[in-house]
């Protein structure tokens, strides 16, 4: 999870055993989840879809693309196609199952890569994606005139002093803004919201 223009985002990360217990899970339970970015994790699940060396279609892949399709999500096209899950097991061939799925229309989020290179001692590839996060400046301090200080006393005293001196009800109207104004600018001191206020 993380926010982004004061909008809180969403990341799913999925492992589904090779009953799919998690999919099951997913497709079976009302998972009001909204603004998910992407989904990606090992699915467990061959197919041709997205394993061009594998020549079967599951109808468990479709319940997955239906559960993406829930979330606004749709299947990403790696930069680099390739073999995500690697066998140390004698006569098991390696494979696709680990996928990702990004959020329909985002030009930012277009597609994602593979380094088969980086897994160690992992039998899976990590997938990696750049998430742009935009800086924003937040406020973290304020204007305030601290409650029975010198600064109220001042302010009070020429506030009043201004109102004595304005002489028709317009001119009141038109000047009393101003006067405001200016006077919280000569009094009012700047200060956190919290001791713990930062710009980040």
């Amino acid at each position: 999870m993380f926010f982004n223009y004061g909008v809180c985002y969403y990341i799913l990360n999925v492992y589904s055993d090779s009953s799919h217990s998690a999919l099951k899970y997913l497709k079976d339970t009302e998972v009001n989840i909204s603004n998910v970015l992407l989904m990606t994790g090992d699915f467990n699940i061959r197919d041709s879809l997205w394993d061009s060396s594998f020549p079967f279609h599951s109808s468990i892949s479709d319940d997955l693309i239906m559960i993406a399709d829930s979330f606004y999500l749709s299947l990403s096209t790696p930069t680099n196609p390739g073999l995500t899950r690697f066998s140390d097991t004698m006569g098991e061939s390696n494979s696709v199952i680990d996928l990702m799925f990004l959020r329909y229309g985002s030009i930012e989020l277009d597609n994602h890569s593979i380094l088969p290179d980086f897994r160690l001692s992992s039998d899976h590839a990590p997938l990696i994606i750049d998430i742009p996060i935009i800086e924003e400046f937040i406020l973290s301090s304020k204007f305030a005139i601290p409650p029975n200080s010198k600064q109220e006393l001042n302010f009070s005293k020429l506030y009043t002093s201004h109102i004595e001196n304005i002489g028709n009800l317009e001119t009141t109207v038109n000047q009393l803004g101003e006067i405001i104004d200016l006077m919280w600018v000569k009094n009012a001191k700047k200060s956190r919201y919290s001791k713990h206020s930062k710009q980040w």
